[in-house]
């Protein structure tokens, strides 16, 4: 199992953000899908070992990541909504930094081919456009070979040109049978990339469906989430 979560909950004082959250997650493309505010990045921040849930249990790869991140760390990868790039360092440069910080690393060359960015290898990442920044950012997550590689909203704010490359990159690491726990309010990336889809909204997971072909995760998005959406 890579990811198992029993009744865990996160509160900010008064506000819920989580709430008895129960997960077994075998290996796969993994989204998990809801409007802004439904529980999605806090979930996964938890996963990560960025914060600490309120109460229940969490186990990645086997590991608490509250009390185990540091092993932790050296197999996951994570790309954040946010990625702070050092401007004036190269694509190259950046993975090679990034490999430094791990015990195993694969070879920086091989991570620009493998994300589409081998003929940028030499600018300056402030030379880069919002969609090679992000295959940059899934890169990073790349460089410590992990088990599990969480990618936190993707291909939020890209053109749909470089949505689509960014959605070609998740396929390619389901071809390598990487595990990837995927976070999006973009119903068709999750469609076409994804073998199971969790539904969170208001801190619960209120549907866990396998992704077949011709179904409508659309229509099921809508319904699920209706006049409530709190997006």
């Amino acid at each position: 199992m890579i990811i198992e979560t029993e009744r865990l909950s996160k509160n900010y004082g008064a506000a819920v953000a989580l709430k008895d959250v129960t997960l077994r997650i075998e290996p796969g493309v993994i989204g998990l899908l809801g409007p802004n505010g439904a529980g999605k990045t806090t979930l996964v921040e938890i996963l990560e070992g960025l914060r600490k849930a309120s109460s229940g249990r969490v186990s990645v790869l086997g590991l608490d990541p509250g009390r185990e991140s540091r092993v932790l760390k050296e197999r996951i990868g994570v790309q954040l909504q946010a990625t702070a790039l050092p401007e004036d360092l190269t694509p190259f440069e950046t993975l090679r930094l990034f490999a430094a910080f791990f015990r195993k690393s694969l070879r920086p060359a091989d991570v620009l081919e493998r994300v589409g960015l081998s003929a940028k290898a030499n600018s300056r990442n402030h030379t880069l456009s919002g969609g090679q920044r992000q295959k940059l950012a899934i890169g990073l997550a790349l460089i410590n070979d992990p088990d599990l590689i969480i990618l936190d909203e993707p291909t939020s704010g890209l053109d749909p040109i470089a949505r689509e490359d960014i959605r070609k990159q998740i396929f390619l690491l389901r071809e390598l049978r990487k595990t990837v726990l995927l976070t999006t309010h973009y119903v068709a990336d999750l469609q076409k990339v994804c073998d199971r889809v969790l539904f969170l909204r208001g801190g619960q997971v209120v549907a866990d469906e396998l992704v077949a072909e011709g179904r409508d995760l659309e229509q099921m998005y809508f319904d699920l989430m209706g006049a409530t959406e709190d997006a």
